[in-house]
């Protein structure tokens, strides 16, 4: 029985595409080929301070260029809030999602207090300040109960799920996240909710993305729980390192991708994923039918 597969690629338009997300493009454009499924693209321009103008066009100019165009019309976040303001709505009528008070600092502070220590590129946990009133504040963001969301719908204690190619994964998130935030102090909505809504509002099955974001995928489960929303399948692919060994990314530094030779860019990206590059002469949508058929060997 043909399973029903619908992929895709959500670059953040806060510049143009580089090796690393051409990688992550590459990936998920292939997994839906080789499942014979529907590939869309949507771009996440929720955090529109982050936002470059222009580059939304260029990164859908980019992917055409290398021969990966979305099978649906494109979707986009910053048309979105309504979707988000009913669900947050929707948990909040159910009592598991709350207002908060609390600035960044305070919450660093507070767990300071407490004994805790933050590793590096982390948040800090939040340590529950608000969860039972704002004690006088003024609402800066919302957040969501993550202990009632679990302790009322049952959920196991660490969360776990299989990530098709990081295996067996598992995440206590009250405790390793706390209550994350929902809606954000300036207003916008956060990232977890707006991805989690407009994954179910698309249909998606099959979620194919960087490891860097692997970390998200608790919160969103529970999220998905908490929305009565059904869990994609998850896979995280590898990263493309930068010379200081970090993340290839845009806030490092990382070059637009060069297209004057798009299949080059391609062949790049298809080592990093385990694939072998065809001999010479192949044209760009005969390389991506060759890797799409190859695709179901690599391991995941």
């Amino acid at each position: 029985m043909l399973v029903r597969y619908i992929g895709r690629f959500a670059p953040s338009p806060t510049g143009p595409l580089h090796a690393g997300s051409l990688v992550a493009a590459l990936a998920s454009w292939l997994d839906a080929r080789a499942h014979g499924g529907q590939w869309l693209v949507r771009i996440e321009d929720v955090d529109t301070p982050r936002c470059i103008v222009g580059a939304d066009p260029l990164i859908l100019q980019q992917l055409a260029i290398c021969g990966l165009a979305s099978d649906a019309p494109v979707m986009r976040q910053s048309q979105r809030g309504d979707a988000y303001q009913a669900a947050l709505d929707t948990l909040i009528a159910k009592g598991w999602a709350y207002p908060c008070g609390c600035s960044r600092k305070e919450i660093e502070d507070a767990q300071v207090l407490m004994g805790h220590t933050r590793e590096r590129h982390t948040a800090a946990v939040y340590p529950g300040t608000c969860r039972d009133g704002l004690h006088g504040k003024a609402t800066r963001a919302w957040r969501l109960n993550v202990q009632r969301v679990i302790d009322d719908l049952k959920l196991p204690t660490p969360l776990t799920w299989q990530d098709r190619l990081l295996g067996s994964q598992q995440q206590d998130v009250a405790q390793e996240v706390g209550d994350f935030v929902l809606r954000r102090a300036d207003g916008l909505w956060a990232y977890q909710l707006a991805v989690v809504v407009d994954d179910a509002a698309q249909g998606i099955t099959h979620i194919v993305r960087g490891a860097d974001l692997s970390d998200n995928t608790a919160r969103q489960i529970v999220l998905q729980h908490a929305l009565g929303l059904a869990t994609p399948r998850y896979m995280h692919t590898p990263l493309v390192l930068g010379d200081n060994g970090e993340k290839l990314s845009k806030q490092n530094g990382a070059e637009a991708l060069d297209l004057r030779e798009p299949l080059i860019a391609l062949k790049i990206a298809a080592q990093t994923l385990g694939l072998s590059v065809p001999n010479k002469g192949a044209s760009i949508d005969q390389t991506l039918a060759k890797w799409a058929k190859a695709w179901p060997s690599v391991p995941r």
